[in-house]
């Protein structure tokens, strides 16, 4: 067993790489791979960059080069839907990439064409891991919730109330940023099991920026506690 471990920004991935023992550090198109030992498991972490695009080539290479076996993506995201607030956590149950618009040609909003499915969904196993380790969090800390849902991914931050109601209303969706979906894309034509887990760190409105970055560090120490929590539950 071998996980893949992305993140989008060198702050979600800070408290990961201070904590990966025997590191080897990697340099592959501009990116830098860690390799080493996380909870005892055999890691490669990687920050991928901002969007789509960086996010599924970087994962292609954790998969065909690394030959990671598993692939966890954790940072932050906006929140969409009423009632899931700062530093909540949402573990994605699938995803979809709600910038693609083939609705011309009888595709779905958000489908890409004749890959055989508008979402992709998160490895079950992984998820229920994921559960538990966040009701073991809730019981030490009730300041925040977990919930389990639909994330939405596109190539824009999303700093507008009328665009959230609309991906909320649209797609259902509980959170949305810009790396995951074409994380999850990647990893459902490699065949290999993932996950997604995103703190909150704005509500995706108006005020999205100055929230952002005022809470960033915060939510994605959240993040890291779950990320551990699944790492040390794999077999």
């Amino acid at each position: 067993m071998k996980i893949g471990i992305i993140c989008a920004m060198n702050e979600e991935f800070e408290l990961i790489a201070s904590n990966i023992q025997n590191q080897t550090l990697i340099n592959r198109i501009h990116l830098r791979f860690i390799e080493g030992q996380l909870c005892n498991k055999n890691v490669v972490g990687v920050i991928c960059g901002i969007g789509k695009v960086n996010a599924s080539i970087c994962t292609q290479i954790l998969i065909s080069e690394f030959k990671c076996t598993h692939i966890l993506n954790t940072g932050v995201a906006g929140g969409i839907k009423p009632g899931v607030k700062f530093k909540d956590i949402v573990l994605a149950d699938d995803l979809i990439q709600h910038d693609v618009d083939v609705t011309k040609f009888g595709h779905k909003l958000g489908e890409i064409p004749y890959i055989g499915t508008q979402s992709f969904k998160c490895d079950e196993t992984l998820l229920n891991i994921a559960k538990s380790a966040c009701e073991n969090m809730i019981n030490e800390d009730p300041s925040f919730d977990v919930h389990v849902g639909r994330i939405v991914t596109g190539d824009q931050f999303i700093a507008d109330n009328s665009v959230s109601d609309k991906l909320y209303k649209t797609f259902g969706a509980l959170a949305c940023e810009m790396e995951s979906g074409s994380i999850a894309q990647a990893c459902y034509l490699n065949e290999v099991p993932f996950l997604i887990i995103r703190a909150i760190s704005d509500n995706g409105g108006d005020i999205a920026r100055d929230e952002f970055y005022k809470f960033l560090r915060d939510a994605a120490e959240n993040s890291y506690i779950i990320l551990k929590s699944i790492l040390s539950s794999l077999s």
